[in-house]
């Protein structure tokens, strides 16, 4: 049974998205973003340290039982035109102290400013200097949430691209693998979803896009070949429009060979896990996470 607590808050974020989205500037919607993250409280018993890689700023998120040669890098949402390390530490924090992980959360650079295939390059620099650290990839998963779960994916292809090793899993939350926006629950979910509408999405991914084509599987990763990539954890709620991204990315997944684990959360609307400190659902998506991480790099 879906709780008190997250219906009262799903009535509260359709309240709060329908009112912001007449602040249409980008500008305004980060502005509203980073201010919102000041209700999203820290958890106890987290040391957080900045620093700086291969001049992207990032933070060490790191609980105080935690094993130093384990690391989830951890890649934020926000449609690739919104988001930092302010807005997501709180989440990435939960999710460190759930899985006794530290936790690297960097700031790659974001559209308009600067498009596809810029921030994906950055994620590559921070995989790349954890490898340098000593830090071996089989003690490396990789997660991001909405955007950021869609980059986690076109990371690993491009490591294996590369040849460069692999993590040891990915994990997904509310992932956006289609940037040409065909899922059949961008229509079937557009009342309900409380976050995400289909014009901001067609907003964002032309920014991202840039000069390139929608379709290209490293910006839609949806259409990439994904053999011999590691396991995956995928949750997407039944309330957003990005669900079909979510059950495609799993079909294509098992079809090309890869174990992929997807949890279908009912009542739940997009990246969820991020408003754990309000409502009970989130903190359990976050121990199911914290369960499969653990699993993957004990």
């Amino acid at each position: 049974m879906l709780s008190i607590r997250s219906r009262m808050f799903y009535l509260l974020l359709k309240y709060m998205t329908a009112k912001s989205s007449k602040n249409g500037t980008l500008q305004k919607r980060r502005t509203i973003l980073e201010n919102r993250a000041r209700h999203l409280p820290m958890p106890h018993n987290i040391i957080v340290k900045q620093i700086t890689v291969e001049n992207i700023v990032a933070e060490w998120l790191q609980p105080v039982v935690t094993t130093n040669y384990r690391v989830v890098l951890y890649l934020h949402g926000g449609a690739y035109t919104m988001g930092s390390c302010n807005t997501h530490r709180a989440l990435a924090s939960r999710i460190a102290i759930a899985s006794q992980t530290q936790v690297l959360l960097p700031e790659f650079r974001l559209a308009p400013e600067y498009p596809f295939p810029a921030a994906l390059e950055d994620c590559l620099g921070v995989y790349r200097w954890l490898i340098e650290q000593g830090i071996s990839h089989r003690k490396i998963v990789i997660a991001g949430d909405s955007s950021g779960g869609g980059m986690a994916i076109a990371l690993t292809v491009l490591l294996r691209n590369k040849n460069i090793l692999l993590p040891a899993a990915l994990t997904c939350l509310s992932p956006w693998v289609d940037l040409e926006l065909t899922g059949e629950s961008l229509k079937t979910r557009a009342e309900v979803d409380p976050i995400c509408t289909i014009e901001e999405s067609r907003y964002n991914a032309v920014h991202y896009v840039g000069k390139h084509e929608a379709r290209e599987p490293l910006i839609s990763p949806i259409n990439a070949d994904l053999r011999g990539l590691p396991p995956m954890l995928i949750q997407a709620g039944d309330r957003e429009i990005l669900l079909s991204d979510a059950v495609r990315l799993t079909e294509r997944a098992r079809k090309d060979g890869v174990e992929a684990e997807l949890e279908v959360w009912d009542g739940m609307w997009h990246v969820w896990s991020l408003f754990a400190r309000y409502v009970p659902e989130g903190q359990k998506a976050i121990n199911k996470i914290s369960v499969f991480i653990r699993k993957h790099l004990d």
